[in-house]
């Protein structure tokens, strides 16, 4: 019981948290001195180091609390007095905030590109608990109005694949994708050991000591600086993840896996027509160090890496042609390692809500009236063996194709 409880406090401070600012200050001097945060307080560093710094505050009484959920009104003030923005002037009229101690921080936050006015046509509601995905929401377009490539960031993740339960599931709005990915891709946000994001859910004033002291850190750097959201980038705006992952790989000259994706390709039997909609690449070589932040999404200890090849996911359809297609007629008619490949075999499918090949044969499986969309597994060439390249290549029914490369140096 105690162990599963610090797993759970430990899991609070790696999830996007929220701390907000109370109204009445509290010296710098008296950060260590909180009744209710002792020395063996999980988040006792991150809450000295922001109460230090003037970007949060106690109560009043001598109390922190610490597990209080954070409000608007407090995050607000945090990131006005934590961000860097130039302030673009101007006050921002909330109806609701006359007066409100929070009222010039909150205006402050506005003009530093936070949020708008508009965000809020009904009203800012200061004491309402700030939801983690209004959180990320935030934070992100703080970071867009600062740096226009992180403005761009968000463009670019408006299709990508964003790595928790939701997707599938639901639970998360397609509109919130491009915010939550840049929350997950720079580590300022993390989801809980259940892989979800809990989009609706709040977080306590201890979590925001902890989150603070990575906006402080991010907000100075470019966006490209973080593997995690270069890779959802990428899976954003090309379907894949290969070129972030793998830069070893290189694509065939005008070819690249792009260029294929959702055009049918006949399998060799001439049972079905397949389509790919996203390959995913692993660089690593175990389920602790999978080298993609896509790991968590289809590796478990379950799965099998080997020396010699990289593992990759395939998101993909199934036409049928024939009314007695199963799994069999499927895997023997691919005829190349990027256009199929064979079940997962980790936990991940059920957990993350998507398909897979199932292990009785598929004579169910496969829709005989629509597409099957499902995601399989392959693998392709870690190394060169023979020759000076290596690499794969898918060709389309209409003469198109997609091709990786990998060279030897010259």
């Amino acid at each position: 019981m105690f162990k599963a409880m610090l797993m759970t406090i430990f899991a609070g401070a790696m999830i996007l948290g929220t701390a907000g600012a109370i109204e009445q200050p509290v010296p710098a001097a008296a950060a260590a001195a909180f009744k209710d945060v002792p020395a063996s307080h999980w988040a006792y560093q991150a809450i000295n180091d922001a109460v230090s710094k003037g970007y949060l505050k106690g109560d009043g009484s001598g109390k922190f609390r610490p597990n209080d959920p954070v409000t608007r009104a407090e995050f607000a003030a945090i990131l006005a007095r934590v961000s860097t923005n130039e302030n673009a002037g101007g006050a921002a009229a909330f109806s609701d905030l006359a007066g409100h101690w929070s009222e010039k921080e909150v205006s402050e936050a506005a003009g530093k590109g936070f949020f708008s006015p508009a965000d809020y046509a009904n009203g800012f509601k200061p004491g309402t608990p700030l939801t983690r995905v209004e959180m990320a929401k935030w934070m992100a377009s703080g970071l867009a109005a600062r740096d226009g490539e992180y403005k761009q960031a968000i463009e670019d993740t408006k299709d990508t694949i964003v790595p928790v339960t939701e997707y599938y599931k639901g639970g998360l709005n397609k509109a919130d994708y491009p915010y939550v990915s840049v929350m997950l891709g720079t580590g300022l946000m993390s989801g809980y050991p259940d892989d979800s994001f809990g989009g609706g859910k709040t977080t306590t004033r201890a979590e925001v000591a902890v989150i603070i002291q990575r906006y402080e850190t991010t907000q100075t750097k470019a966006p490209s600086a973080f593997k995690g959201l270069n890779e959802m980038r990428e899976v954003g705006t090309t379907g894949t993840n290969l070129r972030t992952v793998i830069p070893a790989y290189q694509y065939t000259e005008g070819h690249d896996l792009k260029s294929i994706l959702g055009k049918s390709s006949s399998l060799r039997n001439g049972e079905g027509k397949v389509k790919v909609y996203h390959y995913i690449f692993m660089s690593g070589l175990s389920a602790e160090q999978t080298g993609s932040i896509y790991g968590r999404m289809f590796v478990d200890k379950a799965t099998k890496f080997f020396d010699r090849s990289y593992i990759v996911f395939i998101d993909t359809s199934v036409q049928t042609l024939s009314k007695n297609f199963n799994n069999r007629s499927y895997s023997n008619g691919i005829n190349a390692a990027l256009q199929g490949g064979y079940r997962l075999f980790s936990s991940t499918a059920p957990k993350f809500g998507f398909k897979t090949l199932t292990t009785d044969g598929g004579d169910e499986f496969f829709s005989k009236v629509s597409e099957t969309r499902f995601w399989v597994t392959s693998s392709v060439p870690r190394y060169i063996t023979s020759g000076n390249s290596a690499g794969e290549s898918y060709f389309a029914d209409d003469g198109t194709y997609g091709g990786i490369l990998m060279k030897k140096s010259e």
